[in-house]
């Protein structure tokens, strides 16, 4: 199935830890029928080097000298890549120099959720180029195509983005978004489950749609442009309207034999009393705000978080102990069938509060009598994660390595 920040969010990683990773993770082959499969490695091996040569990447994709320049002759054609001058100080011709172009295909990403939409386009850096979000309870379809429309036009009109190099639009959304019961949905928010959503958009823009579950999305950010450049195994938790997660083993994100891997807001919860009650009925936004508006707290949409409002303040820390309760023994598990590296917390959960619950839990945490405890952490990709991640889909298809196309690589 197929926050802005000028450096790109692969800026953050260490050199050595990307050199390390990719002599792990990106090996090439010479079978005759997997040119597409070796030019997607070739141009991840760019991507997360930040910048390289010819030789580093005949070494770290274990592809011969005369298909890495044919590969790379490619992709300069294609504009996909461009040479950033030569190695001084060796002996010998001074190698070139290449890196990826940033405008050498964009993508669009939508993430839909109960309490907001997002909108963001990606250049192949992995910078945000673009952003436009709202926050709206319970939006219809409508409204979000027509603030999708708008986005596109206001792209248009800034003109920094060349349409013609848009390879595709990724939605990301949560399994059942009109079915789940929460306080102040509307009766017809139903719609949504009725609703194709990649026809939906289809009608209004005229690029290939790519679905998949807002929790996936985010982990699938994640693994292409944060944590997962250093880290390859990992859980994601999202925390949203509802909360979600996604595994991540090896790079490749693993989506079980029903495709909803990761589903830990469903798991019951056993500290809280209510019949039936699960992870999610305690670690959610929606939850969150719902207590804010019973104490009597501002607690319209995301912004009442970012108070200092004594009694605001109280609610949100017990919730935040709260969270740490029931999250506890849901990551025991995950660290007892899984063993990641790391658990990463996103979401829009403002980013003092994801490090204070991550705090918690590591505290909860350590000490156990398990084979191994992962650290909590926040993720590099938290608050847009769902939209990044689903800008990330449409470059999964067509230019980035995926498993589909490793096996496609090997069909006649």
């Amino acid at each position: 199935m197929s926050g802005p920040n000028g450096a790109g969010i692969a800026g953050r990683i260490g050199a050595d830890d990307r050199s390390s990773r990719l002599v792990a993770s990106l090996s090439g082959t010479n079978l005759e029928r997997a040119a597409d499969y070796n030019q997607r490695i070739v141009l991840q091996a760019i991507r997360v080097a930040g910048e390289t040569t010819r030789s580093e990447l005949a070494r770290t994709s274990g592809l011969t000298p005369p298909t890495i320049a044919n590969i790379t002759n490619r992709l300069l054609d294609e504009g996909l890549i461009r040479r950033a001058g030569r190695r001084q100080g060796l002996r010998g011709q001074p190698a070139l120099r290449l890196q990826i172009d940033p405008d050498g295909a964009f993508a669009i990403g939508l993430n839909i959720d109960r309490d907001h939409y997002t909108i963001v386009s990606l250049d192949l850096a992995g910078r945000v180029r673009t952003r436009a979000a709202r926050e709206m309870r319970f939006a219809m379809p409508d409204e979000v195509i027509a603030c999708l429309q708008g986005e596109i036009e206001a792209i248009r009109r800034a003109g920094d983005i060349d349409e013609r190099k848009i390879i595709g639009v990724g939605v990301s959304l949560p399994y059942d978004l009109g079915g789940l019961a929460l306080p102040h949905r509307p009766k017809d928010y139903g719609i949504w489950s009725e609703l194709d959503v990649a026809k939906l958009v289809g009608k209004v823009l005229p690029w290939p749609v790519h679905i998949d579950n807002d929790a996936a999305a985010a982990a699938l950010g994640e693994a292409q442009f944060g944590t997962g450049l250093t880290q390859p195994s990992f859980f994601y938790v999202l925390i949203s309207a509802g909360l979600g997660g996604g595994l991540v083993v090896d790079g490749s994100y693993v989506r079980g034999a029903n495709g909803r891997s990761g589903e830990i807001g469903f798991i019951p919860d056993l500290r809280n009393s209510r019949a039936g009650a699960t992870i999610q009925d305690t670690v959610s936004l929606s939850v969150l705000l719902a207590r804010l508006e019973a104490a009597g707290c501002a607690s319209d949409d995301i912004t009442a978080l970012e108070t200092n409002d004594a009694a605001a303040t109280a609610v949100i820390e017990r919730w935040l102990d709260d969270a740490a309760d029931s999250l506890a023994a849901p990551l025991v598990s995950v660290n007892c069938l899984v063993d990641p590296a790391i658990i990463l917390l996103g979401g829009r959960l403002p980013e003092r509060f994801v490090d204070a619950l991550a705090a918690r839990l590591n505290d909860r945490l350590a000490g156990l009598p398990i084979p191994a405890v992962a650290p909590v952490a926040r993720a590099i990709t938290s608050s847009d994660a769902p939209a990044v991640g689903a800008a990330i889909l449409p470059f999964l298809d067509r230019l980035l390595p995926n498993e589909s196309a490793l096996m496609q690589a090997g069909r006649d």
